[in-house]
């Protein structure tokens, strides 16, 4: 018996963007040249927002379709292209930078968090030597509470905060590869 296995190639998910012109789909403020621009913020919100749809292991392709033909450019879906590819470069790249920061913010709070909470456990030894009585067991609890209050944000940030920041550099990353085509609507 022989196994026969092939790569089954997905159709791309499409992403599609009605403009009037191109020059809608980036940021009118940005003086930079064309394929360095910024892309609109409400272009990039919907185009992230459909990607999330998506499965991050499935092909997506970003289809602009233009109601005005553009004149001057010999190949606009290539400049085009480029710069939707070098826009999301830069994001990925900033997502990379904020989850290193996040992470180096991390270990710093882990270092105080931690010896903060040694220090409320050691103090909280020396309170047992002294008379027992009631305020000592509260100020012995409190500092056990303390401590572990302490170590609040590292957990916060160890357990729960990496992994968005994670998810959405891997969008952009992915956005920075896609097929993009330009189109005419049809009708």
């Amino acid at each position: 018996m022989f196994w026969h296995f092939r790569t089954i190639k997905h159709t791309p998910h499409r992403i599609e963007i009605f403009v009037d012109r191109i020059e809608q789909l980036f940021n009118s403020m940005d003086p930079s040249p064309f394929q360095q621009r910024d892309l609109d913020h409400d272009a990039e919100e919907f185009m992230v927002s459909w990607m999330q749809e998506f499965p991050l292991r499935d092909p997506v392709e970003l289809v602009i379709y233009l109601n005005q033909q553009p004149t001057g450019h010999s190949d606009l879906r290539k400049m085009v292209e480029t710069a939707v590819h070098n826009y999301f470069t830069y994001r990925a790249k900033l997502k990379w930078l904020d989850f290193r920061r996040l992470l180096k913010e991390g270990r710093t709070s882990l270092v105080i968090g931690l010896t903060f909470l040694g220090a409320c456990l050691v103090t909280r030894e020396l309170l047992r030597q002294l008379q027992p009585g009631t305020l000592q067991v509260i100020a012995r609890e409190s500092l056990i509470i303390a401590g572990w209050v302490a170590m609040w944000q590292p957990i916060q940030i160890f357990l729960y905060e990496w992994w968005p920041l994670l998810r959405i550099g891997r969008f952009y990353e992915k956005m920075s590869r896609m097929r993009v085509e330009l189109q005419r609507p049809a009708g």
